[in-house]
């Protein structure tokens, strides 16, 4: 129940102590305080609530501690400089159900993805305070130490302080950028759960369930950004194909063998819906509702021969237009390889591999090691997709790869591992 609430608690926390540190810090006391009480007291009859009324009593004790009482009740409002020292936490209650709780979780998603924090950072505070991830869940998820995460945590709310970031939505020329920032950092919490960068498992489920509760949220804050929608349509698309992506023993499925039928028609309803919606905006689409469209294209594929890879090149094609990526050429070439042929994709994924940008990126000799494959040019697929077992980190893909490198090497075709290689 804590992890539901929690965000909000520290967002409107937040609001009134203006650190989310501070905020963090106040709502854990209110669950302390709850573990402690309520098995004496019983538990309420609205447990967030208690919660929410808990924490914001106590905020408003630390403000009235400090030495800028005076200022820091003119931003909190007027219902609070007109509260008594003593405040009953009845009518802390009543004063929490009528704040504009979601106005505040709004601030506290552009807080905790500010572009003055890296990457990294951004991602482990949004677990932190959005998602009520522990330390040690998202240093799991992440593969990496508690106090990795635990530093990036407290340096981030420190850089936030230093910089004097306002606890605000932002508007007018900041507001695009800053917005960017959000989306970006839940598109990469769903992804690293689509397809984990690392160790044994190819699909990590509650962070693709946290991406898209955040999706969903923004939505619902955002209704008049079209992006916002193109995301959550992405994510939903996305999503509809979990249960299909990995076989009995948690093997990668490609999207050639995947078995249609286990796709969740509810999420991919749900996504044309978000996807309609970013349309009505009637503005020309931005990179998620390119990427959505794309995931479209295959939702609405009954089988994978069905797929219109011509409609799915052209949206790459847009979409390397308006964002540069070799990721997203990469992505393309694999289109034209179903659309116009291996040969043609092969000539696109040779430029790029004449570059540096890949490099050390793993589907780049998994995409070529395919497309030489279908050209009857099996040592150097095979020695194409070892490159690529040898440059993964995730030991399910490796797996995968290297099953390939043998079929090929005894002159097979992949059978049921077939497909580009790509990661959808």
């Amino acid at each position: 129940m804590f992890r539901v609430e929690s965000a909000r608690i520290i967002a409107v926390v937040a609001r009134i102590v203006r650190d989310v540190g501070i905020a963090e810090e106040i709502a854990q006391d209110a669950l302390v305080a709850a573990v402690e009480r309520w098995p004496e007291s019983g538990v309420p009859e609205k447990p967030g609530a208690w919660l929410m009324a808990t924490a914001k009593h106590r905020a408003i004790d630390l403000v009235r501690r400090r030495e800028t009482y005076a200022r820091k009740l003119a931003e909190v409002g007027r219902e609070l400089a007109d509260a008594e020292p003593g405040v009953d936490v009845r009518v802390v209650e009543e004063l929490a159900e009528s704040d504009p709780i979601d106005d505040d979780l709004l601030r506290l998603i552009f807080t905790a993805c500010h572009p003055v924090l890296s990457t990294e950072a951004r991602i482990a505070l949004t677990l932190r305070l959005l998602c009520g991830l522990t330390t040690g869940e998202i240093a799991r998820a992440f593969l990496t130490s508690e106090a990795t995460v635990a530093q990036r945590v407290v340096r981030a709310k420190r850089s936030l302080a230093a910089a004097g970031v306002g606890f605000e939505v932002p508007y007018g020329p900041e507001r695009a950028a800053r917005l960017a920032s959000v989306l970006e950092v839940v598109y990469l919490v769903f992804n690293e759960g689509y397809s984990a960068t690392a160790g044994d498992d190819w699909l990590r489920p509650a962070l693709c369930e946290d991406a898209l509760r955040l999706a969903r949220q923004l939505a619902a804050l955002m209704p008049d950004e079209p992006e916002v929608h193109a995301l959550a349509a992405l994510l939903e698309l996305q999503a509809s194909r979990t249960a299909a992506r990995t076989g009995p023993d948690g093997a990668p499925v490609l999207l050639a063998d995947q078995n249609r039928a286990r796709w969740d028609q509810l999420l991919i309803r749900r996504g044309f819906t978000a996807l309609t919606r970013a349309g009505d905006f009637k503005e020309e689409p931005g990179p998620y509702a390119l990427q959505a469209a794309i995931a479209a294209c295959h939702a609405r594929a009954a089988t994978y021969g069905e797929t219109d890879w011509a409609a799915i090149a052209t949206l790459y094609g847009r979409l390397a237009a308006l964002t540069p990526s070799p990721v997203v050429e990469l992505n393309r070439a694999v289109a034209v390889s179903m659309a116009d042929g291996p040969a043609a994709a092969l000539a696109l994924v040779d430029a790029l591999a004449a570059g540096s940008a890949l490099r050390s990126y793993h589907l780049l000799p998994s995409v070529r090691g395919d497309l030489l494959e279908k050209l009857g040019r099996t040592a150097e697929a095979r020695a194409e997709f070892e490159r690529a077992a040898g440059l993964t980190r995730n030991a399910r893909e490796r797996d995968l790869l290297r099953r390939r490198a043998e079929r090929v090497g005894r002159g097979e075709r992949s059978g049921g591992e077939r497909g580009s290689g790509e990661r959808e």
